[in-house]
């Protein structure tokens, strides 16, 4: 079914969270108790497994209930072939998350709002690409969303902590209802389309070429992982034309000069000029990669420079591994770099 993403619906999309998520967190957070409960259930949570033991007071809720459970559209291969693309591009998405996704994110004036108020993402700038990394390669695993896996539990804590940043924000009363619900549907949406369809983007522009099916494929897990997270089927794109359509339509929407994407840009330009891995990239050279894989028009949003990128600077991140926070953890590390041969077969086994 075709979806249009007018201004009247996008606008209706701003109002909205995560409703179940939502509830529960108020209900949690009501007394101090249920708060550290529920912190100290998260942190015990490591795989997928797990979920299937919950605290008699999860145990009824729709959250938990839904959280192993993969929407009814969901096509396991499609699922499968997504993961294989990601493996077969590991490095140079991992590298595309931090050069092109988050400031892409940072563009939308009113959602980055609540990334700017929250100052451990500003301050503690390499703690963010380290978590948000480990989510990416958490659900990107050949056995992400199998019981001994870890995709459906960090899709939970992702859809938990959206929640309680909606609680804290809105409790802090430096919220205005201008900028739409905290983190609402359509900043969700936008979030997702980074993840996917924008890096599909930033991989042609870097000289791969991706077929048809592999983006359909790659579209296709995030739009699972988006629902996991709690974004709504209207905001999952059904293919690769539907995608470009809402990508747009919440780009002329929401995109715009901010002061607040703005710093957000130069804290992230700032840590990866001074930790990228062997000071291969000063900062500004990834000012210049970022506004080449950005686009003129969302990198003058965001106030980053414009100097020339040499064919030279471009094939750093092809074959570098920019960043430590970004490469896979111990535990995966194996398997993402042992090459793509290995991975079809991981991918195999579990079918």
């Amino acid at each position: 079914m075709a979806h249009h993403y007018h201004h009247s619906f996008l606008e209706e999309q701003r109002k909205l969270g995560d409703q179940p998520a939502d509830g529960f967190i108020a209900g949690a957070f009501a007394a101090a108790a249920g708060k550290q409960l529920l912190y100290d259930w998260l942190a015990g949570i490591k795989s997928n497994n797990q979920l299937q033991h919950l605290p008699d007071s999860y145990a009824l809720n729709n959250v938990f209930k839904s959280s192993t459970i993969l929407p009814a559209w969901a096509d396991i291969k499609q699922m499968q072939a997504g993961a294989a693309f990601f493996a077969r591009y590991a490095q140079a998405i991992m590298n595309l998350l931090g050069l092109l996704s988050l400031p892409y994110c940072y563009a939308g004036a009113n959602g980055a709002m609540v990334l700017y108020l929250s100052e451990r993402i500003r301050n503690n700038t390499g703690k963010r690409l380290s978590e948000t990394a480990g989510f990416v390669w958490d659900v990107m695993s050949p056995s992400a969303f199998t019981p001994e896996g870890k995709g459906f539990a960090a899709c939970l804590k992702i859809r938990l902590t959206h929640a309680a940043a909606r609680y804290y924000t809105l409790q802090s009363g430096r919220w205005n209802a201008a900028w739409g619900y905290p983190v609402n549907q359509e900043d969700m949406a936008g979030t997702n389309l980074s993840f996917s369809l924008i890096v599909i983007r930033g991989l042609r522009k870097m000289g791969y070429v991706i077929t048809y099916e592999e983006q359909a494929a790659y579209l296709h897990l995030w739009n699972v992982i988006g629902c996991l997270l709690g974004l709504s089927e209207p905001l999952l794109p059904a293919d690769g034309l539907q995608a470009n359509h809402l990508e747009e339509a919440i780009r002329l929407h929401q995109f715009g000069p901010s002061e607040q994407g703005q710093a957000l840009t130069h804290s992230l330009i700032q840590y990866f000029g001074s930790v990228s891995a062997n000071s291969l990239l000063s900062m500004a050279d990834i000012s210049q990669l970022m506004r080449y894989l950005l686009g003129d028009d969302i990198a003058t949003c965001l106030n980053i420079p414009a100097p020339s990128l040499s064919p030279q600077k471009l094939q750093l991140i092809k074959v570098t591994a920019l960043l430590n926070e970004l490469k896979p953890p111990a535990s995966t590390h194996m398997l993402y770099t042992n090459g793509y041969k290995k991975f079809k077969k991981d991918v195999a086994a579990i079918q």
